[in-house]
């Protein structure tokens, strides 16, 4: 069982049920499901950039991605519809917490000049959605390896209902907001 899932059943949970006085279990919002997502336009272009964007993926997600296709044709941008524009992976259960642990622990303290990450990009419905411009900042990728420095996004997908439910779920678990 990861780590994180526990400390969310022992600490974050009892928490979140005094705060919001919840009546029944079920009602205490967690996390559901994490995407990561990684666009790269210039896959138009040149198709080996992609290949190297699913394989550094499924190394820092730990499982294997899908390649997303393009939906409509834009001629100014010289894409087709269905050309291959990147790729996204679904992270549930305990792989999900186990990177939401190595996020939160080991890759966000490694990006340069951090001072924590912006509580305003909730929807409106309590998911938080992160977007990092250097994938190199995760463990598994090897700095010698890499052909190009990518971005990614970061979309964390809670059960809760508003804004303030997710923050404060996301606080506890350990997530660095800004003040």
């Amino acid at each position: 069982m990861p780590r994180l899932k526990t400390f969310y059943e022992n600490e974050v949970r009892p928490q979140l049920i005094k705060e919001f006085s919840y009546r029944n279990l079920m009602e205490v919002p967690k996390v559901q499901a994490i995407v990561l997502n990684m666009g790269l336009g210039e896959a138009i272009q040149n198709i080996k950039i992609l290949d190297n964007a699913v394989e550094e993926l499924a190394l820092i997600a730990g499982q294997k991605p899908v390649i997303t296709r393009a939906k409509k044709s834009i001629a100014s941008f010289k894409l087709r519809e269905n050309m291959p524009i990147g790729c996204m992976v679904t992270l549930r259960r305990n792989r999900m917490y186990e990177f939401l642990d190595k996020l939160i622990h080991i890759a966000l303290p490694r990006v340069r000049d951090f001072r924590g990450i912006s509580a305003k990009s909730f929807d409106g419905r309590g998911n938080y959605t992160l977007g990092i411009k250097e994938h190199i900042i995760f463990p598994e990728i090897n700095y010698d390896k890499i052909d190009k420095i990518k971005g990614l996004n970061i979309t964390i997908v809670t059960t809760s209902r508003t804004d303030e439910e997710g923050r404060l779920l996301l606080q506890l678990l350990g997530m660095p907001f800004r003040n």
